[in-house]
Protein backbone atom coordinates (compact mmCIF):
# COMPACT_ATOMS: atom_id res chain seq x y z
CA UNK A 1 0.00 0.00 0.00
CA UNK A 2 1.30 3.58 -0.50
CA UNK A 3 1.76 6.25 2.05
CA UNK A 4 -0.20 8.76 0.10
CA UNK A 5 -3.15 5.85 -0.96
CA UNK A 6 -5.39 5.61 2.10
CA UNK A 7 -7.68 2.27 1.70
CA UNK A 8 -10.64 2.80 0.16
CA UNK A 9 -13.87 4.49 1.95
CA UNK A 10 -15.52 1.53 3.96
CA UNK A 11 -12.65 -0.24 3.78
CA UNK A 12 -11.12 0.06 6.88
CA UNK A 13 -13.56 -0.40 9.91
CA UNK A 14 -12.23 -4.20 10.98
CA UNK A 15 -8.45 -2.39 10.69
CA UNK A 16 -9.33 0.17 12.87
CA UNK A 17 -11.16 -2.33 15.07
CA UNK A 18 -7.41 -3.78 15.21
CA UNK A 19 -5.36 -0.91 16.14
CA UNK A 20 -8.02 0.55 19.17
CA UNK A 21 -7.89 -2.80 20.57
CA UNK A 22 -4.03 -2.88 21.31
CA UNK A 23 -4.26 0.48 22.24
CA UNK A 24 -7.26 0.11 24.46
CA UNK A 25 -5.55 -2.69 26.12
CA UNK A 26 -2.34 -0.68 26.99
CA UNK A 27 -3.51 2.73 28.67
CA UNK A 28 -6.35 0.33 30.59
CA UNK A 29 -3.31 -2.02 31.32
CA UNK A 30 -1.67 1.31 32.82
CA UNK A 31 -4.29 2.80 35.18
CA UNK A 32 -5.68 -0.69 36.52
CA UNK A 33 -2.47 -1.29 37.67
CA UNK A 34 -2.12 1.30 40.11
CA UNK A 35 -5.13 0.29 42.10
CA UNK A 36 -3.32 -3.25 42.54
CA UNK A 37 -0.19 -1.44 44.34
CA UNK A 38 -1.60 -1.85 47.85
CA UNK A 39 -1.74 -5.08 47.50
CA UNK A 40 1.38 -5.83 45.77
CA UNK A 41 2.83 -3.77 48.42
CA UNK A 42 1.94 -6.35 50.76
CA UNK A 43 3.11 -9.33 48.91
CA UNK A 44 6.69 -8.37 48.10
CA UNK A 45 6.68 -7.01 51.65
CA UNK A 46 7.86 -3.47 50.71
CA UNK A 47 7.37 0.15 51.46
CA UNK A 48 5.89 2.97 49.09
CA UNK A 49 9.29 4.10 48.44
CA UNK A 50 9.73 0.61 46.31
CA UNK A 51 6.26 -0.16 45.14
CA UNK A 52 6.11 2.98 43.51
CA UNK A 53 8.93 2.03 40.88
CA UNK A 54 6.41 -0.54 39.66
CA UNK A 55 4.24 2.26 38.24
CA UNK A 56 7.12 4.84 37.60
CA UNK A 57 9.59 2.42 35.50
CA UNK A 58 6.51 1.73 33.49
CA UNK A 59 6.00 5.62 32.85
CA UNK A 60 9.42 6.39 32.52
CA UNK A 61 9.69 3.33 29.57
CA UNK A 62 6.91 3.97 27.85
CA UNK A 63 7.65 7.55 27.61
CA UNK A 64 11.43 7.48 26.10
CA UNK A 65 10.36 4.93 23.63
CA UNK A 66 7.57 7.14 21.62
CA UNK A 67 9.72 9.36 20.05
CA UNK A 68 11.96 7.17 18.03
CA UNK A 69 8.59 5.50 17.12
CA UNK A 70 8.40 7.62 14.02
CA UNK A 71 11.83 6.34 12.95
CA UNK A 72 10.95 2.56 13.39
CA UNK A 73 7.86 3.25 11.82
CA UNK A 74 9.71 3.77 8.56
CA UNK A 75 12.43 1.47 8.95
CA UNK A 76 10.63 -1.61 9.81
CA UNK A 77 6.94 -0.57 8.74
CA UNK A 78 4.12 0.18 10.34
CA UNK A 79 2.19 -2.68 10.67
CA UNK A 80 5.33 -4.93 11.41
CA UNK A 81 6.23 -2.22 14.42
CA UNK A 82 2.75 -3.01 15.75
CA UNK A 83 3.24 -6.68 16.10
CA UNK A 84 6.19 -5.85 17.50
CA UNK A 85 4.89 -3.87 19.83
CA UNK A 86 2.04 -6.14 21.02
CA UNK A 87 4.39 -9.12 21.08
CA UNK A 88 6.74 -7.14 23.13
CA UNK A 89 3.80 -5.86 25.63
CA UNK A 90 2.46 -9.73 26.02
CA UNK A 91 5.73 -11.09 26.83
CA UNK A 92 6.04 -8.16 29.61
CA UNK A 93 2.52 -8.61 31.28
CA UNK A 94 3.30 -12.33 31.45
CA UNK A 95 6.33 -11.73 33.09
CA UNK A 96 4.71 -9.57 35.16
CA UNK A 97 1.92 -12.27 36.10
CA UNK A 98 4.80 -14.64 36.88
CA UNK A 99 6.90 -12.06 39.62
CA UNK A 100 8.01 -13.47 42.03
CA UNK A 101 9.94 -10.45 43.75
CA UNK A 102 9.95 -6.64 43.36
CA UNK A 103 13.18 -6.71 41.03
CA UNK A 104 11.37 -9.27 38.81
CA UNK A 105 8.07 -6.98 38.49
CA UNK A 106 9.99 -3.89 37.94
CA UNK A 107 11.90 -5.65 35.02
CA UNK A 108 9.12 -6.90 33.41
CA UNK A 109 7.12 -3.41 33.80
CA UNK A 110 9.89 -2.27 31.76
CA UNK A 111 9.66 -4.80 29.31
CA UNK A 112 6.07 -4.06 29.12
CA UNK A 113 6.70 -0.36 29.22
CA UNK A 114 8.61 -0.81 25.89
CA UNK A 115 5.23 -2.23 23.58
CA UNK A 116 2.87 -0.28 25.15
CA UNK A 117 4.58 2.81 24.74
CA UNK A 118 5.12 2.04 20.83
CA UNK A 119 1.92 1.22 20.81
CA UNK A 120 -0.12 4.45 20.91
CA UNK A 121 2.13 6.23 18.44
CA UNK A 122 2.08 3.28 16.34
CA UNK A 123 -1.55 3.02 16.03
CA UNK A 124 -2.70 6.68 15.08
CA UNK A 125 0.30 6.67 12.10
CA UNK A 126 -1.58 3.38 10.47
CA UNK A 127 -5.11 4.49 10.84
CA UNK A 128 -3.85 8.34 8.85
CA UNK A 129 -2.08 5.38 5.98
CA UNK A 130 -5.18 3.12 5.63
CA UNK A 131 -8.22 5.60 6.34
CA UNK A 132 -8.87 9.09 3.15
CA UNK A 133 -8.63 11.95 5.20
CA UNK A 134 -12.23 13.35 4.59
CA UNK A 135 -13.19 9.96 7.15
CA UNK A 136 -10.27 10.50 9.38
CA UNK A 137 -12.31 12.66 12.00
CA UNK A 138 -14.78 9.55 12.14
CA UNK A 139 -12.14 6.58 12.59
CA UNK A 140 -9.74 9.28 14.85
CA UNK A 141 -13.32 9.57 17.34
CA UNK A 142 -13.39 5.98 17.59
CA UNK A 143 -9.49 5.68 18.18
CA UNK A 144 -10.51 8.43 20.80
CA UNK A 145 -12.20 5.95 23.07
CA UNK A 146 -8.76 4.09 24.00
CA UNK A 147 -6.90 7.27 25.27
CA UNK A 148 -10.16 8.78 26.69
CA UNK A 149 -11.96 5.76 28.30
CA UNK A 150 -9.33 3.37 29.31
CA UNK A 151 -8.43 5.58 32.33
CA UNK A 152 -11.56 5.82 33.82
CA UNK A 153 -12.01 1.89 32.89
CA UNK A 154 -8.99 0.66 34.52
CA UNK A 155 -9.70 1.63 38.26
CA UNK A 156 -12.94 -0.58 38.24
CA UNK A 157 -11.59 -3.38 36.46
CA UNK A 158 -8.36 -3.10 38.13
CA UNK A 159 -10.80 -2.71 41.64
CA UNK A 160 -12.76 -5.80 41.02
CA UNK A 161 -9.65 -8.16 39.68
CA UNK A 162 -7.79 -7.49 43.15
CA UNK A 163 -11.07 -8.20 45.33
CA UNK A 164 -12.91 -11.18 43.30
CA UNK A 165 -9.88 -12.62 41.51
CA UNK A 166 -6.15 -12.48 42.37
CA UNK A 167 -3.48 -9.58 41.20
CA UNK A 168 -2.26 -11.84 38.49
CA UNK A 169 -4.91 -11.44 36.69
CA UNK A 170 -4.49 -7.75 36.02
CA UNK A 171 -1.56 -8.34 34.02
CA UNK A 172 -3.02 -11.90 32.63
CA UNK A 173 -5.98 -10.35 30.72
CA UNK A 174 -3.94 -8.60 28.49
CA UNK A 175 -2.36 -11.61 27.02
CA UNK A 176 -5.95 -13.17 25.15
CA UNK A 177 -6.53 -9.40 23.87
CA UNK A 178 -2.83 -8.77 22.57
CA UNK A 179 -2.90 -11.97 21.06
CA UNK A 180 -6.01 -11.36 19.28
CA UNK A 181 -4.74 -8.21 18.37
CA UNK A 182 -1.32 -9.71 16.63
CA UNK A 183 -3.60 -12.19 15.27
CA UNK A 184 -6.34 -9.60 13.48
CA UNK A 185 -2.99 -6.98 12.52
CA UNK A 186 -1.54 -10.16 10.70
CA UNK A 187 -4.27 -10.68 8.63
CA UNK A 188 -6.42 -7.96 8.46
CA UNK A 189 -3.51 -4.53 8.32
CA UNK A 190 -2.35 -3.68 4.79
CA UNK A 191 1.44 -4.78 4.21
CA UNK A 192 3.78 -1.71 3.45
CA UNK A 193 6.98 -1.32 1.96
CA UNK A 194 9.16 1.08 4.36
CA UNK A 195 9.14 4.59 2.11
CA UNK A 196 12.66 5.13 2.78
CA UNK A 197 15.92 4.10 3.52
CA UNK A 198 17.03 5.62 6.68
CA UNK A 199 20.19 6.09 8.52
CA UNK A 200 20.47 5.54 12.44
CA UNK A 201 20.42 8.70 14.01
CA UNK A 202 23.03 7.44 17.01
CA UNK A 203 23.23 10.72 18.48
CA UNK A 204 19.51 11.78 18.45
CA UNK A 205 18.89 8.54 19.57
CA UNK A 206 21.16 8.93 22.59
CA UNK A 207 19.96 12.64 23.38
CA UNK A 208 16.05 12.18 22.68
CA UNK A 209 16.48 9.21 25.21
CA UNK A 210 18.08 10.70 27.74
CA UNK A 211 16.61 13.89 27.89
CA UNK A 212 12.70 12.38 28.05
CA UNK A 213 14.02 9.81 30.67
CA UNK A 214 15.52 12.33 32.97
CA UNK A 215 13.15 14.99 32.26
CA UNK A 216 10.05 12.48 33.18
CA UNK A 217 12.06 10.79 35.93
CA UNK A 218 12.07 14.39 37.49
CA UNK A 219 8.29 15.07 37.35
CA UNK A 220 7.68 11.43 39.03
CA UNK A 221 10.42 12.03 41.93
CA UNK A 222 10.05 15.66 42.08
CA UNK A 223 7.22 15.46 45.08
CA UNK A 224 8.76 12.84 46.80
CA UNK A 225 11.92 14.51 46.97
CA UNK A 226 11.23 18.24 47.03
CA UNK A 227 11.54 20.47 44.01
CA UNK A 228 14.29 22.39 44.87
CA UNK A 229 16.47 19.09 46.28
CA UNK A 230 19.66 19.00 44.35
CA UNK A 231 18.71 15.54 42.50
CA UNK A 232 15.61 17.19 41.03
CA UNK A 233 17.07 20.31 40.14
CA UNK A 234 20.33 17.98 38.58
CA UNK A 235 17.80 15.95 36.81
CA UNK A 236 15.58 18.88 35.47
CA UNK A 237 18.91 20.42 34.34
CA UNK A 238 20.10 17.36 32.62
CA UNK A 239 17.35 16.52 30.92
CA UNK A 240 16.68 20.08 29.65
CA UNK A 241 20.48 20.41 28.35
CA UNK A 242 20.06 17.08 26.36
CA UNK A 243 16.63 18.21 24.63
CA UNK A 244 18.00 21.02 24.59
CA UNK A 245 21.19 19.84 22.35
CA UNK A 246 18.80 16.93 21.12
CA UNK A 247 17.24 19.94 19.05
CA UNK A 248 20.58 21.69 17.59
CA UNK A 249 22.05 18.42 16.80
CA UNK A 250 18.38 17.31 14.59
CA UNK A 251 18.07 20.08 12.73
CA UNK A 252 21.79 19.33 11.45
CA UNK A 253 20.90 16.23 10.34
CA UNK A 254 19.49 15.27 6.89
CA UNK A 255 17.57 11.78 8.32
CA UNK A 256 17.11 12.52 12.39
CA UNK A 257 15.32 10.20 14.41
CA UNK A 258 12.51 12.92 15.20
CA UNK A 259 12.15 15.66 12.78
CA UNK A 260 11.38 18.50 15.16
CA UNK A 261 11.33 20.41 11.37
CA UNK A 262 7.65 19.63 11.90
CA UNK A 263 7.36 22.28 14.39
CA UNK A 264 7.64 24.89 11.60
CA UNK A 265 4.19 23.50 10.36
CA UNK A 266 2.43 26.44 12.57
CA UNK A 267 -1.05 24.33 12.84
CA UNK A 268 0.54 21.13 14.04
CA UNK A 269 2.06 23.19 16.32
CA UNK A 270 -0.63 24.92 18.19
CA UNK A 271 -2.75 22.12 18.11
CA UNK A 272 0.15 19.86 20.38
CA UNK A 273 0.27 22.80 22.61
CA UNK A 274 -3.62 22.73 23.20
CA UNK A 275 -3.67 18.67 23.34
CA UNK A 276 -1.01 19.12 26.23
CA UNK A 277 -2.99 21.75 28.29
CA UNK A 278 -6.56 19.69 27.64
CA UNK A 279 -4.34 16.50 28.94
CA UNK A 280 -3.38 18.49 32.02
CA UNK A 281 -6.90 19.20 32.74
CA UNK A 282 -8.41 15.86 31.89
CA UNK A 283 -5.20 14.07 34.18
CA UNK A 284 -6.67 17.00 37.00
CA UNK A 285 -9.76 15.59 37.10
CA UNK A 286 -8.42 11.41 36.78
CA UNK A 287 -6.12 11.59 39.30
CA UNK A 288 -7.78 13.77 41.83
CA UNK A 289 -11.50 12.58 42.51
CA UNK A 290 -10.05 9.17 43.46
CA UNK A 291 -8.21 10.80 45.90
CA UNK A 292 -11.17 12.84 47.60
CA UNK A 293 -13.84 9.72 47.26
CA UNK A 294 -11.24 7.28 48.48
CA UNK A 295 -9.18 9.18 51.55
CA UNK A 296 -12.41 11.51 52.37
CA UNK A 297 -15.49 9.62 51.94
CA UNK A 298 -14.12 6.33 52.41
CA UNK A 299 -14.83 4.69 48.60
CA UNK A 300 -12.67 1.58 47.74
CA UNK A 301 -11.26 1.48 44.66
CA UNK A 302 -13.58 -0.67 43.26
CA UNK A 303 -16.56 1.75 44.16
CA UNK A 304 -14.69 4.89 42.67
CA UNK A 305 -14.02 3.23 39.42
CA UNK A 306 -17.93 2.84 39.47
CA UNK A 307 -18.49 6.03 40.28
CA UNK A 308 -16.57 7.10 37.46
CA UNK A 309 -17.84 4.28 34.93
CA UNK A 310 -20.97 6.87 33.70
CA UNK A 311 -18.07 9.48 32.53
CA UNK A 312 -16.07 7.02 30.69
CA UNK A 313 -19.18 5.99 29.06
CA UNK A 314 -20.10 8.94 27.71
CA UNK A 315 -16.82 9.26 26.78
CA UNK A 316 -17.24 6.45 24.62
CA UNK A 317 -20.17 7.80 22.93
CA UNK A 318 -19.19 11.50 22.58
CA UNK A 319 -15.81 10.35 20.88
CA UNK A 320 -17.29 9.25 17.36
CA UNK A 321 -19.61 11.88 17.86
CA UNK A 322 -16.98 14.11 17.87
CA UNK A 323 -15.41 12.57 14.62
CA UNK A 324 -18.58 12.92 12.34
CA UNK A 325 -19.06 16.72 13.64
CA UNK A 326 -14.90 17.15 12.85
CA UNK A 327 -15.55 15.20 9.74
CA UNK A 328 -18.70 17.83 8.53
CA UNK A 329 -18.07 21.43 9.95
CA UNK A 330 -14.53 21.10 11.39
CA UNK A 331 -12.19 21.59 14.43
CA UNK A 332 -13.54 24.93 15.83
CA UNK A 333 -16.61 24.58 16.98
CA UNK A 334 -16.73 21.31 18.74
CA UNK A 335 -12.62 21.87 19.96
CA UNK A 336 -14.13 25.63 21.14
CA UNK A 337 -17.22 23.96 22.69
CA UNK A 338 -15.82 20.91 24.22
CA UNK A 339 -13.28 23.15 25.96
CA UNK A 340 -15.99 25.44 27.38
CA UNK A 341 -17.98 22.71 28.90
CA UNK A 342 -14.82 21.08 30.23
CA UNK A 343 -13.69 24.06 31.94
CA UNK A 344 -16.88 24.54 33.42
CA UNK A 345 -17.40 21.31 34.63
CA UNK A 346 -13.45 21.63 36.05
CA UNK A 347 -14.50 24.64 37.84
CA UNK A 348 -17.70 22.93 39.46
CA UNK A 349 -15.54 20.44 41.09
CA UNK A 350 -13.82 22.93 43.39
CA UNK A 351 -16.62 23.26 45.28
CA UNK A 352 -16.38 20.20 46.27
CA UNK A 353 -17.63 19.16 50.23
CA UNK A 354 -17.49 15.97 52.43
CA UNK A 355 -21.24 16.36 52.16
CA UNK A 356 -21.21 15.87 48.37
CA UNK A 357 -23.56 13.22 46.97
CA UNK A 358 -22.39 10.52 45.02
CA UNK A 359 -24.49 11.55 42.06
CA UNK A 360 -24.00 15.06 41.67
CA UNK A 361 -19.86 13.67 41.51
CA UNK A 362 -21.10 11.43 39.10
CA UNK A 363 -23.12 14.56 36.89
CA UNK A 364 -20.00 16.79 36.63
CA UNK A 365 -17.65 14.21 35.76
CA UNK A 366 -20.09 12.80 32.70
CA UNK A 367 -20.24 17.17 31.75
CA UNK A 368 -16.87 17.03 32.06
CA UNK A 369 -16.54 14.10 29.92
CA UNK A 370 -18.74 15.56 27.00
CA UNK A 371 -16.65 18.57 26.92
CA UNK A 372 -13.38 16.20 26.62
CA UNK A 373 -14.64 13.97 23.95
CA UNK A 374 -15.89 17.04 21.72
CA UNK A 375 -12.19 19.12 22.62
CA UNK A 376 -9.60 16.53 22.24
CA UNK A 377 -10.06 14.66 19.01
CA UNK A 378 -10.89 17.32 16.69
CA UNK A 379 -8.12 19.75 18.16
CA UNK A 380 -5.26 17.04 17.82
CA UNK A 381 -6.73 15.71 14.44
CA UNK A 382 -6.61 19.54 12.36
CA UNK A 383 -3.29 19.46 13.68
CA UNK A 384 -2.30 16.13 12.26
CA UNK A 385 -3.96 16.91 9.13
CA UNK A 386 -1.98 19.80 8.06
CA UNK A 387 1.21 16.69 8.18
CA UNK A 388 2.43 14.67 4.86
CA UNK A 389 1.85 11.25 4.73
CA UNK A 390 5.36 10.71 4.63
CA UNK A 391 5.77 12.35 8.16
CA UNK A 392 3.16 10.91 9.46
CA UNK A 393 4.91 8.61 12.18
CA UNK A 394 7.12 11.41 13.51
CA UNK A 395 4.41 13.43 13.68
CA UNK A 396 2.28 10.83 15.84
CA UNK A 397 5.22 9.98 17.88
CA UNK A 398 6.01 14.17 18.67
CA UNK A 399 2.37 14.47 19.43
CA UNK A 400 2.37 11.76 21.85
CA UNK A 401 5.27 12.68 23.83
CA UNK A 402 4.20 15.83 24.26
CA UNK A 403 0.82 14.13 25.65
CA UNK A 404 2.98 12.68 27.96
CA UNK A 405 4.75 14.63 29.18
CA UNK A 406 2.05 16.91 29.82
CA UNK A 407 -0.06 14.00 31.88
CA UNK A 408 3.23 13.50 33.71
CA UNK A 409 3.89 17.55 34.58
CA UNK A 410 0.13 17.74 35.15
CA UNK A 411 0.38 15.03 38.01
CA UNK A 412 3.73 16.32 38.95
CA UNK A 413 2.24 20.07 39.58
CA UNK A 414 -1.02 19.24 40.75
CA UNK A 415 -0.07 16.62 43.24
CA UNK A 416 2.52 19.64 44.42
CA UNK A 417 -0.30 22.24 44.48
CA UNK A 418 -2.35 19.86 46.47
CA UNK A 419 0.26 19.69 49.16
CA UNK A 420 1.40 23.18 49.47
CA UNK A 421 -2.72 24.00 49.42
CA UNK A 422 -3.57 21.43 52.31
CA UNK A 423 -0.60 22.59 54.45
CA UNK A 424 -2.11 26.41 54.17
CA UNK A 425 -5.78 25.57 54.82
CA UNK A 426 -4.64 23.45 57.94
CA UNK A 427 -2.52 25.94 59.23
CA UNK A 428 -5.41 28.37 59.16
CA UNK A 429 -7.65 26.48 60.28
CA UNK A 430 -5.61 25.74 63.31
CA UNK A 431 -4.99 29.04 64.23
CA UNK A 432 -8.99 29.45 63.72
CA UNK A 433 -10.13 26.89 66.30
CA UNK A 434 -6.68 27.25 68.76
CA UNK A 435 -7.25 25.44 71.75
CA UNK A 436 -6.89 28.43 73.97
CA UNK A 437 -9.93 29.93 72.44
CA UNK A 438 -12.89 28.66 74.93
CA UNK A 439 -15.50 27.19 72.05
CA UNK A 440 -12.42 25.08 71.15
CA UNK A 441 -11.47 23.74 74.10
CA UNK A 442 -15.48 23.30 75.04
CA UNK A 443 -15.12 20.50 71.99
CA UNK A 444 -12.19 19.21 73.05
CA UNK A 445 -13.30 18.36 76.52
CA UNK A 446 -16.64 17.10 74.95
CA UNK A 447 -14.90 14.62 72.88
CA UNK A 448 -12.88 13.65 75.67
CA UNK A 449 -15.43 12.98 78.01
CA UNK A 450 -17.25 10.29 76.03
CA UNK A 451 -13.98 8.62 76.04
CA UNK A 452 -14.07 8.99 79.93
CA UNK A 453 -10.11 8.86 80.02
CA UNK A 454 -8.87 12.32 82.13
CA UNK A 455 -6.24 13.28 80.74
CA UNK A 456 -5.78 10.44 77.70
CA UNK A 457 -9.72 11.49 76.62
CA UNK A 458 -8.37 15.12 76.69
CA UNK A 459 -5.80 13.98 74.23
CA UNK A 460 -8.25 11.94 72.27
CA UNK A 461 -10.48 14.84 71.83
CA UNK A 462 -7.31 16.98 70.68
CA UNK A 463 -7.05 14.31 67.77
CA UNK A 464 -10.29 13.87 66.97
CA UNK A 465 -10.33 17.62 66.27
CA UNK A 466 -6.55 17.69 64.62
CA UNK A 467 -8.49 15.08 62.00
CA UNK A 468 -11.25 16.75 61.25
CA UNK A 469 -8.99 19.82 60.54
CA UNK A 470 -6.53 18.05 58.58
CA UNK A 471 -9.81 16.94 56.61
CA UNK A 472 -11.46 19.96 55.76
CA UNK A 473 -7.87 21.24 54.74
CA UNK A 474 -7.19 18.26 52.29
CA UNK A 475 -11.31 19.23 51.51
CA UNK A 476 -10.40 22.52 50.33
CA UNK A 477 -6.59 22.42 49.02
CA UNK A 478 -8.86 19.63 46.43
CA UNK A 479 -10.75 22.65 45.36
CA UNK A 480 -7.84 24.77 45.22
CA UNK A 481 -6.33 22.31 43.05
CA UNK A 482 -9.16 22.00 40.42
CA UNK A 483 -9.12 25.73 39.73
CA UNK A 484 -5.57 25.36 38.92
CA UNK A 485 -6.67 22.79 36.65
CA UNK A 486 -9.55 24.62 35.12
CA UNK A 487 -6.76 27.59 34.49
CA UNK A 488 -4.82 25.11 32.00
CA UNK A 489 -8.09 24.23 30.39
CA UNK A 490 -9.24 27.76 29.94
CA UNK A 491 -5.30 28.50 28.71
CA UNK A 492 -5.81 25.92 25.48
CA UNK A 493 -8.51 28.43 24.15
CA UNK A 494 -6.06 31.28 22.88
CA UNK A 495 -4.14 28.41 20.77
CA UNK A 496 -7.41 26.91 19.46
CA UNK A 497 -8.53 30.28 17.89
CA UNK A 498 -5.27 31.20 16.58
CA UNK A 499 -5.69 27.92 14.93
CA UNK A 500 -8.61 28.87 13.00
CA UNK A 501 -6.91 32.48 11.89
CA UNK A 502 -4.48 30.14 10.42
CA UNK A 503 -7.02 27.99 8.59
CA UNK A 504 -8.70 31.17 7.64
Amino acid sequence: MKENNPAAPGSFWIPLFTVVLGAFAAILNQSSVNVAIPKLMTIFGVDTDKIQWVVTTYMLTSGVIIPVTGFLGDYLGSKRLYIIALSVFILGSLLCSLAWGLNIMIAARVIQGIGGGAIMPVSMAIIYKIVPRDKIGTALGVWGIAAMAAPAIGPTLGGYVIDHLSWHFIFILNIPVGMLGIFLAVFLLPSEKPPLERRFDFWGFVLVIGGCFTFLLALSQGNKEGWTSQYIVNLLLGGSFALILFVFVELEQDNPILDIRILKNKIFSLSIVASGLITIGLFGGIFLIPLFTQNMQGLTPLQTGLLLMPAAIVTGLVMPLSGVLFDRIGFFIPGLMGLLITAWGTWELHTLSLETSMQHIQFIMVIRSIGMGLAMMPITTAGMNTVSNLKIGEASALSNVVRQIAASFGVALLTSVLQQRQIFHATRLSEAVSVSLPTANSIINQLGQQMGLGREGYEFGLSLLNMQIQRLGFTQAIGDTFLVATLFVLLAIPFVILMKQRFS
